[in-house]
């Protein structure tokens, strides 16, 4: 095992990176990147953003809510992030009386921030490798279970021993990285006290909705504000009245100069997932099962929610999030399959594949497992496929398309606030219909015997008794049912019928036991193969929620012959694009157009007079890394990601230098909307401007 560990960890450690392709770990920072990043005109040194015994820029970077990133922006704890990513908690405070989505909120004081209840923000404080710790008495050709519980075991006394040297100070979790042939030890302090400080309206927030997602031009001002609350201490606590804004040892400037083409940028954030070491057969499976059924299930879910959701300001405010969060990956979905199937991606990948084969055949011993990892891999994949899809299409259509089941298992005060349902028994009806129509009947749950014996077949008439009798669809009469009418409702058989087959597809041979981990060891096997195969090119690794760092330059793209789009959108757009039919997108607010008509943009107009609004740079990103900061070449903030481009929306399995774009709200766009449109010069005062 050692030594496949020291080549792979050697592999990391002999170049200088190249720019713009890549999400870098810090602790390598100072010997894979800083040579190349002030080649590109970066100002500060390795220890200013990452350093292990001093504060630096990485304590300002959190984990915001689940899956986003936020900065904290004053020794106040005040936080800026995407308007998406506080989106969830923006509807959860909302009502039709205070429609925080449709209207925007700011507090004016640290009495008036609104507590978010389940709300978090995470701080990295500690990270260390621990491969060797990990991996060290692991036999180089361990495989399936036994070198997964020898792995585990270790991973469990690594987190013990951690916990013991920072006195269970902190949240530790170790990590694997490339394909489970490195590791690294994360600490985390959790602040569970966060509170909403300002947001603008959904007209601002999410201006473009469905229809500008992932694309470019664009003119969202996604951005939300919120504080993160301590003990007297400074240290995490649960929600009181008692606790106090966060003292943040490092807080980002930011940056009135404004962005130019060619100019350093880089993000600093957690990434979420890429696949950039998929091999051709996963991309077949995500082709030709996985992308195709995720986005017909949920088009056809969405299509009902939002024609309900156009209709009623109660729906529109219980549905906002659940309808964004199913849209945005629905959407990615198509972007994702169009950009592998246009840029060629899977021939590129098949020609890496003979690559390594060949290397491998050459180069490795049999016992060594590189050369079957790609025949094992495939094998898997055709193995797992059939059972996986029809996983998929039980989760999709029915765990996250039929919320009367979720309220079978959790019928609290919570689902309840945001749960209708007349609505979900016409979603309930086209699920359970496509279902049939598209799965195998020896994948379907047995509660289609019943529709059929009992219905004769009539999947709307099983549906309409079904809501009619259950009392799971309301709080009331989940409150007032005793326990043999829980026991005995139809909505529990219904959930009973599902969980039956979904465990029994969970538990098939061909995605457990040998299968799975023939496809894990292949990949990791595949992985180390392809580092020992060029040990002079540039890794990295997959992003798994982690923080990384990511630069490169503020540039325009052109996405086909002929057509060239400039790096930066203005004002002028948002007021082009006003569209009176279409008001969950495209609404302009009157105070907005007021300034327009004024040009009262104080001091974050552009030198042409215009106020810019997003740009856009060539950075490596991904979901999570939403909400992260664009900062420039000292380290201080330009912008706040939001979004990537349609034309490489297959980035996350293929880079495309001359495509893939990071899509950013402008600073000054944020600091406009919060001085000059919603007056909050308090906020302001928070601030560290440099003009």
């Amino acid at each position: 095992m050692r030594k496949l560990l020291f080549a792979v960890v050697a592999s990391l450690l002999s170049f200088t990176a190249m720019a713009d392709e890549g999400m870098w770990l810090l602790p390598y920072l100072q010997k894979m990147n800083i040579k190349d990043m002030k080649a590109k005109g970066f100002k500060l040194s390795a220890e200013d953003v990452y350093s292990v015994e001093h504060n630096s820029l990485k304590d300002a970077i959190v984990i915001f809510g689940g899956g986003c990133t936020g900065e904290i922006v004053s020794d106040k704890g005040l936080i800026f992030t995407n308007h998406h990513c506080g989106y969830g908690s923006i509807q959860q405070l909302s009502s039709v009386e205070h429609d925080y989505l449709k209207n925007g909120f700011w507090a004016s004081s640290f009495e008036e921030e609104l507590p978010v209840p389940g709300l978090k923000v995470q701080f990295v404080r500690h990270i260390e490798d621990v491969t060797e710790q990990v991996l060290g008495n692991v036999p180089s050709i361990a495989k399936g279970k036994e070198r997964e519980d020898m792995v585990n075991a270790n991973v469990k006394a690594v987190v013990k021993a951690l916990d013991e040297k920072w006195e269970k100070k902190y949240t530790v979790r170790v990590v694997p990285f490339f394909g489970g042939n490195q590791y690294f030890a994360f600490a985390y302090d959790v602040y569970t006290d966060v509170r909403l400080v300002g947001t603008p309206p959904s007209s601002i927030g999410k201006f473009g909705g469905d229809t500008d997602n992932w694309m470019w031009p664009r003119h969202t001002g996604d951005f939300s504000i919120f504080r993160v609350y301590a003990d007297k201490d400074n240290r995490p606590a649960e929600y009181s009245a008692d606790n106090v804004p966060y003292k943040a040892p490092v807080h980002l400037e930011i940056s009135l100069k404004g962005v130019k083409e060619g100019d350093f940028s880089m993000v600093m954030g957690f990434p979420g997932s890429t696949e950039r070491y998929m091999t051709s057969h996963e991309i077949d499976y995500m082709l030709g099962v996985d992308n195709p059924q995720r986005i017909y299930i949920r088009g056809e879910r969405q299509a009902i929610l939002w024609e309900a959701m156009e209709q009623s300001d109660e729906i529109r405010i219980k549905y906002a999030s659940k309808y964004a969060s199913s849209s945005n990956y629905w959407k990615n979905s198509i972007g994702m399959s169009r950009g592998i199937e246009k840029l060629k991606v899977r021939d590129k990948k098949v020609a890496q594949e003979q690559s390594f084969q060949a290397w491998a055949d050459a180069n490795t011993l049999p016992e060594e497992g590189f050369q079957t990892a790609l025949a094992d891999m495939k094998r898997a994949i055709e193995q797992s496929s059939e059972v996986n899809g029809a996983i998929q299409y039980l989760s999709e259509a029915f765990m996250r398309g039929v919320e009367l089941v979720t309220a079978t298992r959790r019928p609290n005060a919570a689902f309840y606030k945001d749960y209708d349902a007349d609505l979900d028994r016409k979603v309930a009806k086209r699920m359970l219909t496509i279902a049939r129509e598209n799965m195998k009947a020896e994948h379907l749950p047995d509660i289609y015997n019943v529709i059929d014996e009992q219905f004769g077949g009539n999947i709307e008439s099983y549906v309409d008794w079904l809501y009619d009798n259950t009392i799971f669809t309301s709080l009331e009469k989940v409150q007032a049912a005793d326990m043999d009418a829980r026991k005995t409702d139809p909505a529990g058989a219904l959930m009973e019928s599902l969980m039956r087959k979904f465990t029994e597809l969970i538990e098939h041979p061909s995605v457990q036991g040998d299968n799975l981990y023939l496809q894990q060891d292949a990949h990791r096997l595949y992985v180390a193969g392809l580092m020992r195969q060029n040990p002079d090119k540039a890794w990295y690794s997959d992003a798994n929620f982690t923080i990384r760092l990511t630069y490169g330059q503020v540039l325009p793209y052109s996405p086909a012959d002929a057509i060239t789009y400039n790096y930066y959108t203005t004002l002028d757009g948002v007021i082009a694009k006003e569209d009176t039919t279409n008001p969950l997108e495209f609404t302009v607010e009157e105070r907005l157009k007021e300034l327009y008509r004024t040009k009262d943009y104080g001091p974050y107009a552009m030198k042409n007079g215009k106020l810019p609004v997003g740009f856009l740079c060539n950075l490596d990103i991904t979901g999570g890394n939403s909400g992260s900061p664009v900062l420039d070449k000292k380290g201080r903030l330009i912008g706040l990601a939001f979004d990537g481009n349609w034309e490489a929306m297959s980035g996350d399995v293929a880079f495309e230098p001359e495509l893939q774009r990071c899509i950013a709200v402008d600073i000054r766009y944020v600091l406009f909307v919060v001085d000059k449109f919603a007056g909050c010069e308090h906020i302001m005062k928070e601030l560290t401007i440099v003009k």
